[in-house]
Parts: structure tokens; C-alpha cells; sequence
């Protein structure tokens, strides 16, 4: 059901919006806690690391999918807040015509680049087939993840957070249970949780672009509605672009970090691999609040309610705070019982290494919070240049001081730069937020519909 995000109290209204999204987003991060757990638990410690080792590399064309979605969503949910029907839809077949062509390329690049990225990143010997093997099966199912990505982004920029949802809950719980048919009753190892994955990702990416498609056409318009514009693409990308570019060196700074923490063999790969995927998850669904909030954001703009977006970001802060609380505790004081879950042998290098990593960096996810909240409100307003410089100086930081730390301080040093990092990027947000949206004006530099405006 497609929903207003300028009307109605707006702590109340982002609530209602954002804890699907956030319900979402703890299945989606289902698909790889359980690839690690199953084969972490059935085939063994190298297989677990093959699957950590592999997903960094996952995270590129992850970030694509994501800056697709970004992108068209903050668009359309403009044309959806000033009600311009019409050019919302041409901004939805642009978005999915442009994500095809997108995705065919990044799928050549798969086939013939991973393998030089597993040698690029120390992948050792005892790993890197099932490294490969994971990587060539996910490669192929690379259409399932960006046109579903695309899909669940026109959802929200409709105001609909819920059907994302009920895609996700049914396909990550189905995944979970292929997942352990594929690898402890078919014993097909780390292809079998790629399988799982492909399959139920395919699924769900089919329905979701099937419903998109079904509720667009109950939207009247008048006239005939273009299924492409070059201008309308330029107004995606001028979002979309800076959103790739930011999660794809994310994802650089995390596989020079792979290769990093490779360098300390299997063991300590093992353990980052499950810590990660438990830190992820909290950083992963705080990101999602955040492209909440850059709907919110970028609906209000639209139908130039400021004042509704500054109420949002206050209301967002406090959202995002109030769900870190319990997994702050969770994460530093039931740490290894949460690590069991992806270990056979509860004692050993493995399983310190992911509960020290837990205890320096869970206590800071307040801060990461914050700053996505504030990074949620630049992106719905399209301030992209500022958005990238907090991210990036977090990054580089963040990459920097771990190559450094990493040699007279062992993996304590790396795990050090992440909190050192989000905080650096976190006053960063803060102060663009601040200078971008000051009380009783408007925001500065903001992407118009009508015009070809934008942050300079």
C-alpha cells in the first residue's frame, strides 16, 4: 500500500515506515548468517572462512545494487511527494532498463576478475576453491539482486515498507532451510549455500518486480507515460553514482582489509568472518533506517515541508539509538554464545578473535548510528558531495590506521580503526547536516524536480 510521508506526526510516521524496513533488512542479513552458520557448523572452520573471504568481494556488487536502488528512490519518491505521477513512472522504467545494462556489465566483470581478486587479497591455498566456487555460482544470480533491489526502492519511495517485508521473511527463512538441505543432507558444501541463496533470491526478486509493475499501473496519469528519459537518468545517477561510489569503496577498504586479516591465517579469518557478519547485520539494518529517512527526507522536500524534515532527523536519531541499545549489550556481554552459532569448537583462536572484535567495536555503534541518520537526511535531499566526504574520511581512516595498527599491534590494531573511523565521520555528518538544514530556512543545494539543480 502506497503511503504519504508528509502528513501525520513525524517521529510516529518514520516508525511505522521504518521498522518493516528494519524487519527487512534482519532477513535479508539472514541469507549470509546462515550460509556462515551451516557451513560453519557441517563442513567445517575453512569453509567458514571461504564464505567470509568471498562475501568481501560480494560487498562490490552489493554496492551497485544498492546505489540503483538509492538512487531511484529518492527520485521517485520526490515525484511521488509532489505528486507528479506521470514522470514517476518513466523514473521507475528508467531505473529498471538502466539497472539491466548495468548489471550485464558488472557480470562480465565477475566472470573474468574474481578470480584475480582472490589472488589480490592472500587468499590462502586451503580456501580459495570453495572461495571460487562460491563467487562463480553468486555472480550468475547478480540479476536477482539488483532488479530486486531496484524494486524493494520503489516500495519505499511509494511509502511501502511492508511488502519488502513479507518478500524477505518468506525468502530468508525458505533460504535457511535449503541451506541446511543442500549442505548436510545433499553434503554439497559451500556450493550448496550458494545455491540456496541464488534460488530463493531469484524468487523473490520475480515477485517483487511483479508487484511493482501491478501497482504502478493503478497509478492514473494522464496521457502516455515514456518507458525512458536521458534527463530523468541523469537525476538518478546524479544520486545513484556517489551512492555506488561510496559502497564500492567500502568495499575496497574491506577486501584490502580481507587481505589484511588474512595474513593471519585461517583461524583469525574464521573469527572475523562470524564477528562480521553479526557487526554487519547492526550496520547494515541502521543503514536501512537510514534510506528511510531519506525518503522521508526526500517526500517532505518535495512537497517543501522542511521543518517535517528537521522533525525527521530528530525523531531518526532517537530511533536508531533506541534499537542500538540492546544489541550493544547483546554483542559485549553475550558475544561468544552469539559466535557459537557459527563454530563447532567453542575455545581456540577463532572464537576470541570474533569476541575481542565484538567488544572494541560494538560499544561504538551509537556513534555509526548517528551518523547514518544524519547521512539519511543528506541523501534525501540529494546532497551527495557532502554525504561522500563523511563517508570517505571515515574509509580512509578507517583502512589507514588498520594497515598500520596491523603489524605492531596484531588484529587488536585493526579492529581499533572502526570506531576511530565512524567517529571522524560521524562529526563530519553532523556539521553538513547542520550547515545544510539550519532551522527556519531551507535546504541548501537540494535536487529540484522541475530543474536541473543541484549541489555544487
Amino acid at each position: 500500500m502506497n503511503k504519504d510521508l508528509t502528513v501525520g506526526e513525524p517521529g510516529k510516521v518514520l516508525w511505522q515506515f521504518c521498522m518493516p524496513l528494519f524487519g527487512s533488512i534482519i532477513f535479508q542479513q539472514l541469507y549470509n548468517i546462515a550460509d556462515s552458520f551451516v557451513v560453519g557448523k557441517f563442513v567445517g572452520e575453512n569453509a567458514l572462512a571461504a564464505v567470509g573471504n568471498s562475501y568481501e568481494i560480494t560487498l562490490i556488487f552489493i554496492a551497485f545494487a544498492f546505489g540503483c536502488n538509492i538512487g531511484c528512490s529518492v527520485i521517485v519518491s520526490r515525484f511521488f511527494g509532489t505528486k507528479i505521477y506521470g514522470e514517476m513512472k518513466t523514473a521507475v522504467y528508467t531505473s529498471l532498463i538502466a539497472t539491466g545494462v548495468l548489471c550485464a556489465m558488472l557480470m562480465i566483470f565477475g566472470v573474468l576478475g574474481c578470480e584475480k581478486l582472490l589472488y589480490m587479497i592472500h587468499t590462502p591455498e586451503e580456501v580459495f576453491a570453495d572461495s571460487m566456487l562460491y563467487l562463480d555460482i553468486y555472480i550468475w544470480g547478480l540479476p536477482f539482486l539488483f532488479f530486486y533491489n531496484v524494486s524493494t526502492g520503489i516500495f519505499s519511495a511509494l511509502g511501502d515498507s511492508r511488502t519488502p517485508f513479507y518478500f524477505l521473511a518468506a525468502s530468508s527463512l525458505a533460504n535457511v532451510a535449503m541451506d541446511v538441505l543442500f549442505v548436510k543432507t545433499f553434503q554439497m558444501g559451500v556450493g550448496g549455500v550458494a545455491w540456496a541463496t541464488f534460488i530463493c533470491q531469484g524468487v523473490s526478486c520475480l515477485l517483487a518486480v511483479a508487484v511493482v509493475l501491478k501497482r504502478l499501473k493503478g497509478i492514473p496519469v494522464e496521457g502516455r507515460t515514456a518507458v525512458f528519459s536521458w534527463p530523468l537518468l541523469g537525476k538518478i545517477a546524479l544520486v545513484a553514482i556517489p551512492s555506488i561510489l561510496q559502497q564500492s569503496f567500502i568495499s575496497v577498504g574491506n577486501i584490502v582489509l580481507q587481505g589484511v586479516i588474512n595474513g593471519f591465517g585461517p583461524s583469525v579469518m574464521a573469527g572475523y568472518s562470524a564477528a562480521i557478519k553479526l557487526n554487519n547485520l547492526v550496520i547494515t539494518s541502521l543503514t536501512t533506517i537510514g534510506n528511510g529517512i531519506s525518503n522521508f527526507t526526500s517526500q517532505n522536500i518535495g512537497a517543501e515541508k522542511m521543518e517535517r524534515v528537521r522533525q525527521g532527523f530528530r525523531a531518526g536519531w532517537k530511533m536508531v539509538w533506541i534499537l542500538c541499545a540492546p544489541l550493544v549489550v547483546l554483542y559485549f556481554l553475550a558475544g561468544r554464545v552469539l559466535l557459537y552459532l557459527f563454530m563447532e569448537d567453542i575455545t581456540g583462536t577463532a572464537i576470541d578473535t570474533g569476541i575481542l572484535f565484538l567488544r572494541i567495536v560494538s560499544p561504538f555503534y551509537f556513534v555509526a548510528a548517528l551518523k547514518l541518520a544524519a547521512d539519511g537526511v543528506l541523501r534525501g535531499g540529494a546532497l551527495m558531495g557532502r554525504f561522500m566526504a563523511a563517508t570517505f574520511t571515515d574509509l580512509v581512516l578507517r583502512v589507514i590506521l588498520a594497515v598500520a595498527f596491523a603489524e605492531p599491534f596484531g588484529a587488536v590494531g585493526i579492529w581499533c580503526a572502526w570506531p576511530a573511523g565512524w567517529v571522524a565521520g560521524m562529526i563530519l555528518s553532523l556539521i553538513f547536516y547542520r550547515t545544510a538544514f539550519r532551522a527556519g530556512g531551507p535546504a541548501e543545494g537540494t535536487v529540484t524536480i522541475g530543474t536541473n539543480e543541484s549541489e555544487q
